[in-house]
């Protein structure tokens, strides 16, 4: 009964450890991924700035909005919102916007749901679950949120 008692004592160490430094760093992983693969796309729409407005008008159907100014609001949140993840300045906010973004692409390119390859589709569902796990827990402690919120009061 001792052992299992130093056992649990140990275990429950770990988990401390985890509790303290592990959500920190799957916060911050979760930053750089979701940053990287918003910003990559906001890169590939500025690289052909033509052929993006073109999608816009005959691709993509953005409910509301000109074609012309979907494309221009869905690259700028593809560019500055992963900004604000990398540095975990206004993160949740910054994660808010591109689940909407993520959210705007799957409800605008209906065709995403008739691919033979269920992979396009399943990606827009995954950043928006991952997306939603920093909307609720945060950036962690390796974020300028947490320094602005842990900062000394004088």
């Amino acid at each position: 009964m001792h052992t299992l008692l130093n056992y649990y004592r140990h275990s429950m160490r770990l988990d401390g450890f985890l509790e303290h430094w592990g959500g920190a760093l799957l916060g911050l992983s979760l930053r750089i991924y979701l940053g990287w693969v918003f910003f990559k796309a906001g890169l590939t729409k500025i690289a052909d700035w033509e052929t993006t407005v073109s999608l816009f008008e005959n691709e993509y159907q953005v409910p509301v909005l000109s074609p012309a100014l979907a494309a221009a609001l869905g690259t700028t949140g593809e560019l500055v919102l992963p900004l604000f993840l990398w540095l975990g300045f206004l993160a949740r906010p910054a994660a808010a916007g591109l689940f909407f973004v993520n959210l705007i692409a799957v409800i605008s390119y209906s065709a995403l749901f008739t691919f033979d390859c269920p992979a396009a589709i399943n990606d827009h569902r995954y950043w928006g679950i991952l997306l939603l796990v920093l909307v609720a827990f945060g950036p962690g402690r390796f974020s300028i949120d947490a320094m602005v919120v842990n900062r000394p009061r004088p």
